[in-house]
């Protein structure tokens, strides 16, 4: 790399050409989205081609440039082989009658008043157990939206409770990635950051599930889906062998990521047990199972809301999503390695003036990361180097760093569509991004919390001596 740039005479970005790109993705993204209502994958890769060209400008060759994709796209690879493995997941548990039990008995449950808040309440718990809103989501999540759609709650809401629920776990557990990452990013204990972040996650899960709670009540709910629910019950009966022990597959999944065993293979285990049970309990051949993983399943009941709900899942179903991620990160790794990323955020905090400023940088700068190099893991990781030095010249503790980085960084991942963490929630649950963000209600509440403390000086606790970084 070094020898690289001294033989092509690099030089760093001005500001305006680090926007020109950035400019580009979201003229073109706004006018794919708003005339063609297309995919965003073009528009990433139309995003990158111009990074590219301004970056030979700066003086790099195409093999720096090309270094620089791969290794972005090496920094995703985890998540595209989750993905993977969720779309087998659900093809299998939904053959295996391991979805339909879950949306048995939650049509029986549930009521369409208290679902969002009992959602929510449901993925925060198995989140906050397992430290992943991957896992959550591609479990439970999907037996939810499911549920929703049976008692005929709008997904866009439904995908918004689950996604909350299911990053309150991912930021608040000490199993999290995140969690462990973005103290250890700053220069801060693990415990004193999660008891930190307390002040301002807390209040924001209060107020969303006041929030679920109000919709649920003002929300107008198609009286015929509800009507309908003994024949879709019924529907499931026939179709499916539904024996409680299935429900203890997803607790299976669930206890091993408790017990630390790494997703892949958690999820690839609950794959396989799902293969199985399709077999033994179900009746289907191997064959079928097989194909089922790859091409997902289809559903054939005749009872039309049912096979909305279970014709989906396969590895193949999850392509798209994975090329997404692909082109995405392609941008934002031509946008790292000519470091334009370093000259946007450097020019943000040169705004900072106060405490209150220096949040709204770190804000702003991690939610751009996850816009313009979209991984969750470099929004943590770029502004937490960045504004270390910052928030010690400051007197600020590092907690309050980590605490900002993990309230803007972790929440803002999954509200943006071509994130690795967005694209895996619409792969998991079928529901875009784009339209389960305004109902995402800690997502978005957190960010401003933390905004708010930061003007206030509310909790933004100070170091006890200068140099105590």
């Amino acid at each position: 790399m070094k020898q690289d740039q001294v033989s092509t005479n690099t030089r760093e970005a001005h500001l305006w050409e680090a926007l020109v790109p950035v400019f580009a993705l979201i003229v073109v993204l706004a006018v794919n989205i708003r005339w063609f209502d297309g995919p965003a994958h073009l528009p990433l890769v139309l995003g990158a081609a111009v990074a590219g060209l301004f970056g030979i400008r700066l003086g790099y060759s195409w093999k720096t440039l090309e270094a620089g994709i791969v290794k972005s796209i090496s920094i995703a690879l985890p998540a595209i082989l989750i993905l993977m493995v969720i779309g087998i997941l659900i093809g299998t548990w939904i053959t295996s009658g391991v979805v339909p039990v879950m949306i048995y008995y939650g049509l029986q449950l549930l009521s369409p008043q208290v679902f969002l808040v009992a959602t929510c309440l449901i993925c925060a718990v198995v989140s906050l157990a397992t430290g992943s809103s991957w896992t959550t989501a591609g479990t439970v999540g999907v037996a939810l939206i499911g549920v929703g759609q049976g008692l005929g709650v709008a997904l866009p809401m439904v995908a918004g409770a689950v996604v909350s629920g299911a990053y309150f776990g991912d930021k608040m557990s000490p199993l999290s990635d995140t969690t462990n990452l973005s103290p250890a990013v700053v220069g801060a204990q693990l415990f004193e950051h999660i008891g930190h972040m307390m002040y301002t996650t807390i209040p924001s899960l209060v107020v969303a599930l006041l929030l679920y709670g109000l919709l649920g009540g003002l929300i107008t709910v198609d009286n015929s889906a509800v009507e309908h629910l003994p024949a879709l019950i019924d529907a499931l009966q026939q179709n499916f062998n539904l024996h409680p022990f299935l429900m203890l597959l997803p607790v299976l999944v669930i206890a091993m990521v408790v017990m630390r065993v790494p997703a892949l293979p958690a999820l690839l285990v609950g794959a396989g047990l799902g293969a199985g049970l399709a077999i033994v309990g179900q009746g289907q051949g191997p064959g079928h199972v097989l194909t089922v993983a790859m091409d997902g399943y289809i559903s054939e009941t005749g009872t039309e809301a049912i096979d909305s709900l279970l014709t989906r899942g396969g590895m193949r179903s999850m392509m798209d999503t994975i090329a997404l991620i692909v082109c995405a990160m392609s941008f934002g790794g031509i946008m790292e390695r000519t470091g334009m990323l370093h000259v946007l955020a450097a020019r943000i905090l040169s705004l900072a003036r106060s405490t209150g400023s220096l949040v709204v940088a770190v804000v702003f700068t991690c939610f751009g990361m996850n816009v313009v190099a979209p991984d969750q893991y470099l929004s943590i990781i770029v502004p937490g180097r960045m504004y270390r030095e910052a928030f010690a010249r400051a007197h600020l503790h590092p907690k309050n760093l980590s605490r900002i980085l993990e309230d803007a960084g972790t929440l803002s991942s999954p509200l943006v569509a071509w994130n690795t963490c967005g694209a895996y929630m619409f792969g998991a649950l079928g529901v875009s991004p784009m339209a389960y963000l305004p109902f995402a209600f800690l997502n978005l509440l957190n960010p401003l919390i933390s905004i708010l403390y930061g003007y206030t000086g509310w909790t933004m606790e100070k170091l006890d001596r200068p140099n105590d970084a």
